[in-house]
């Protein structure tokens, strides 16, 4: 029986932090799924129903906060924790909780243009706080 893979939808309008952060999530093993914009992101998450959801707050045709409040207002995302990737001031943060993020974190404490280290020890240890599978080194070795 294999294990089963933790799901991700990444939404991010930025091409360099999609990009970036899609090829770091994938090569650790996780299986990922991106979306531009906050229409794709509701479209996608109805439809694949990850596990988990990294979600920028400044998005073209939709943006983070109402995508955060919708999907949290449908009974089939409800459940699925959202941590809201910004650049905004931390002051956001209890607003995002109780609109129904699971946390946030901010960009540059990431910083993706160094390394994707931090990025993945943050999903990683929140992946194992809501009980889904981190991938193991061998399984992020395969594939290139």
């Amino acid at each position: 029986m294999t294990a089963v893979t933790t799901k991700i939808l990444l939404v991010e309008d930025s091409k360099f932090m999609r990009l970036a952060t899609e090829r770091a999530l994938a090569r650790a093993g996780y299986d990922v799924s991106t979306a531009m914009d906050g229409e794709t992101a509701l479209d996608f998450a109805r439809c694949i129903l990850p596990d988990l959801i990294l979600l920028d707050l400044l998005l073209p045709k939709m943006g983070g906060l109402d995508v955060l409040r919708a999907l949290k207002k449908d009974p089939k995302t409800a459940r699925i924790p959202i941590v809201v990737l910004t650049g905004m001031s931390e002051k956001n943060a209890e607003r995002l909780e109780k609109d129904g993020a699971y946390t946030f974190l901010s960009k540059e404490a990431l910083s993706l243009d160094k390394g994707s280290e931090p990025l993945l020890q943050v999903v990683g240890s929140i992946v194992r706080d809501l009980g889904l599978r981190v991938p193991q080194p061998e399984c992020a070795a395969t594939g290139e």
